[in-house]
This record gives structure tokens, C-alpha cells and sequence, in this order.
């Protein structure tokens, strides 16, 4: 995930209450389930400390948001200004989980988050395609339908055209001109509105196509989603299916080249793991992609501001940093990350194993 969407939200003043929580709604006493929900939620809220203004910024987004539909989870990060967080997860979470904390709890959205950056979705087949422009909230901010010629862009499945030759060519032109128009136009969206990912929905060889034609800046940020096509329409629920298959596909590639990556820089000054090593980096603003594992209960020390992270007293002083508190490595490094202008935080699963739970690349 772009860590750059956490900056604003990363220097803000705490303390912050996070909450995560499965809001699935497909039975028919998910009403009943909500409200149970919530009032675990305030029990907890309240057990934890949490001022009455803030708690009451999270009553508000938890039941006051719009009904979710199918299986869901939910996000909210809020301080004593504001609801900075309130989101739809991608996949919900096994357990609710609320903290009270001097900063964000942010790697669930790390990894399951369903917002983060201005996206495309294109809906295509051979004739043309449905174009939707997302920003990085999930709002629509543009739609359109390219269409190509209206003639026939289907093989005769008949062995025999008698009196009309073999059309097989001139479809095959049809069919290719139509995804050139497509893709010329997904080109000008994804520019105008610096879309990353571009989601690709459609059948196999509609996707496929429209692959092949895209230019390369396009090409790399496209997704193909797996499920999902064009004349299944815009129904929210297929919709929202269909991207969050996409979202779990580019999470799964953005693993894999963050584990690659890793090994071959390791040993080279590239790459980084451990707590002493990454917050050294941090420090030094050297760090690209910051990669989470299971960091447990670690601790680190935050100094005068929240760049400030280090495992000792000598570190912090050496920053000339006044001030030390202590806080957990899950809370704190990834809010470092953000504020220090790391490009990425990726949540990373069994494929890499790093030291203390924490990696990192670095730029040099």
C-alpha cells in the first residue's frame, strides 16, 4: 500500500482510538449482530480510557455508516479532532480489535484496506468498454463508455459462409480496433487521474487483449480481475466482488516482489531486517518499502516526533530528541514509514520471515 495516503493522518496529534471489527451483513438478524457489536466496542472504548469526544467520533462512524452488503469489515481511526479513518476491509477482520494508543494502529489497513489511491475500473468485451474512475476515497469522479463499430464482432461458428468468403479477417480487425480504442482512452483516464492500480474486468480474451494493448506506464499499474465481466453490469455487489479479488491479487504480487526484492538485497545495503537496523533507517530517511511481518508485542522508543524511532536511549540523543516514550513497534514503525516518505508499507505473510518481525528496502 502507497504509504503516502497515512501522512496527513501520521502527524497528527494522539492519542487515537483504532478500531477493527467485522460488519458482515447477510443474515437476517445482521441488525441485531451490529448492535451487539458496537456495544462491545463502547465497553472496551470505555475500559480502555478513551475521552468521551473521541468515543463519541467512533459511535458516530460505526452506526451511523451505510449498510454493508455481504461479507465485510470496517475501519475507523479516530482522535479527539476528527474520524481520520472510516473504510470498508477487504477481507474482515478473525477478531475486533480496539487500541487507545499515542498513534495509529495502521497494519490492518496495510493489509486489508479497500482505499488507499485513485483507481480505474475498466469493464470490457470486444465491442467496447465501461470506464469508472475512483479517487483514493472510493468515490466516483468520472464515468464513460467507449464503444467501438456496431458491426458484428463475432465469428461465424457455422464450417461453411456461402456467397460471403471468409469474415474471419475482417472481425479479427473489428475486434482489434475496438480494444485500441479502449485502450487509447483507459490511457488518457489513467494519465489525467494518476489511477494506480487499473483494474481489468472482463472475460479472458477481452482482458487479455486489452493487456496486450495498453502502453507500458498503463500496462504495469493494470490488474486483470479474475471474476467478474462486462455484462454483468455495474450491480454494486458484483462490482465490489470483483475488486476486492483485484486488490487481493495485487496485495499477493506486491508480496512477492517485496520477498524477492529483499533477498537480493540483503547483503548488499539494499535491504535491511531487524528492529536496530530498520529504525537506524527510518532515521536516516533511507527506507522505500517497509516490510511487516509478526512483530508481537515489540517495543520501540519515539522521540520529539513520530520520525523519531529507535531501540535505545543513546539513539534518540543522538537525534537530540528531549523526549522518549515507549510504544509498540506495530504502532509506531509503520507511522514512522509514513512521515519519513517511504513509498510503501507491505504486510508481509509466510513467503519471508524477517528478523524481529521487520524489514525494509532501502533507496541507497
Amino acid at each position: 500500500m502507497k504509504a503516502d495516503r497515512f501522512q496527513e493522518l501520521a502527524s497528527a496529534a494522539g492519542p487515537f482510538a483504532s478500531v477493527y471489527f467485522e460488519d458482515t451483513h447477510t443474515t437476517e438478524d445482521a441488525a441485531k449482530v451490529a448492535e451487539l457489536t458496537w456495544r462491545a466496542i463502547s465497553e472496551k472504548l470505555e475500559e480502555l480510557g478513551v475521552s468521551e469526544e473521541v468515543r463519541a467520533h467512533v459511535e458516530h462512524a460505526v452506526t451511523e455508516g451505510p449498510t454493508p452488503v455481504g461479507t465485510s469489515g470496517r475501519a475507523v481511526v479516530a482522535n479527539a479532532d476528527r474520524v481520520w479513518v472510516d473504510e470498508r476491509l477487504v477481507r474482515p477482520p478473525l477478531q475486533t480489535e480496539v487500541r487507545w494508543s499515542d498513534g495509529p494502529y495502521l497494519i490492518p489497513l496495510v493489509e486489508h484496506g479497500s482505499r488507499g489511491r485513485p483507481h480505474l475500473v475498466v469493464r470490457v468485451d470486444h465491442v467496447g468498454a465501461d470506464l469508472t474512475v475512483h479517487d483514493r476515497n472510493g468515490a466516483v469522479v468520472h464515468e464513460e463508455t467507449v464503444e467501438g463499430d456496431d458491426h458484428p464482432v463475432h465469428k461465424a461458428s457455422g464450417a461453411q459462409t456461402p456467397g460471403y468468403g471468409d469474415p474471419e479477417p475482417a472481425v479479427e480487425e473489428q475486434r482489434r480496433r475496438n480494444i485500441a480504442k479502449v485502450a487509447e482512452r483507459v490511457t488518457e483516464l489513467a494519465d489525467e487521474y494518476g489511477t494506480d492500480p487499473v483494474f481489468l474486468i472482463g472475460e479472458v480474451r477481452s482482458r487479455n487483449d486489452l493487456a496486450d494493448a495498453l502502453v507500458s506506464r498503463t500496462a504495469d499499474v493494470a490488474v486483470q480481475v479474475e471474476t467478474g465481466s462486462r455484462a454483468e453490469g455495474s450491480d454494486p455487489a458484483q462490482t465490489r466482488a470483483a475488486l476486492d479479488e483485484g486488490l487481493a491479487q495485487q496485495r499477493l504480487a506486491e508480496m512477492d516482489e517485496a520477498a524477492e526484492r529483499f533477498r537480493a538485497g540483503a547483503g548488499t545495503g539494499l535491504a535491511v531486517e531487524g528492529l536496530a537496523e530498520v529504525t537506524a533507517a527510518l532515521r536516516e530517511r533511507r527506507v522505500e518499502s517497509l516490510i511487516i511481518g509478526d512483530l508481537g508485542d515489540a517495543t520501540v522508543l519515539v522521540g520529539d516526533d513520530p520520525s523519531v524511532v529507535a531501540q535505545d536511549s543513546d539513539a534518540l540523543s543522538a537525534m537530540g530528541s528531549e523526549n522518549e516514550r515507549v510504544c509498540r513497534a506495530d504502532e509506531a514503525l509503520p507511522v514512522a514509514a509514513a512521515v519519513t516518505g517511504a513509498d510503501r508499507l507491505v504486510r508481509i505473510d509466510e513467503r519471508l520471515s524477517p528478523a524481529d518481525g521487520i524489514a525494509a528496502l532501502l533507496r541507497y
